[in-house]
């Protein structure tokens, strides 16, 4: 073999070592953001379920409502098959605001139990189940299935799977 070839694979060798090197170190930086990421969607759904226990008690104020709205994007839309369809953030907004008007958030929910979560890129799946009070005792109710997908760190969607 020549000097020539053995120069060129040598070369060609450590240019290897160095991508790979280079490579590992982006892969490592790509998990840390991706794990940040689904962090950050975690965040938001628990500032969701928390803002929605906050307004099913009966002391809640518009304000309330506002504060859980300002965690979805302006094309945010909610479905529940179950429960009509698909609402547009002014429809869903306006359904909160009649039902807290109408007494329908008179603190029976005490809690938002969060029983499984999947997140994955700009989404996240919850079983949760509401925790109520009635006749005087705590209730677990029935787990249930929503998904969150999110644009730019807000929801843009949720869907009901109950």
């Amino acid at each position: 073999m020549s000097r020539k070839v053995q120069v060129i694979r040598s070369v060609s060798k450590f240019i290897f070592i160095i991508l790979f090197t280079l490579l590992g170190v982006h892969q490592v930086s790509a998990q840390e953001a991706s794990k940040a990421h689904k962090d950050s969607l975690n965040a938001i759904v628990k500032q969701y379920y928390d803002l929605n226990l906050k307004i099913f008690q009966a002391n809640s104020t518009v304000e309330d409502i506002d504060k859980v709205f300002e965690i979805f994007t302006e094309d945010f839309t909610y479905v529940h098959p179950k429960y009509g369809g698909t609402y547009s953030r002014e429809d869903l907004y306006n359904g909160y605001v009649r039902n807290q008007k109408n007494g329908g958030y008179d603190g029976t929910v005490t809690d938002i139990e969060i029983v499984n979560k999947i997140s994955g890129l700009n989404a996240v799946v919850t079983q949760k189940r509401f925790i109520e009070t009635k006749d005087g005792k705590v209730e677990k109710g029935e787990p249930q299935m929503a998904l969150f997908e999110f644009k730019k760190g807000k929801i843009s969607r949720i869907f009901e799977y109950w």
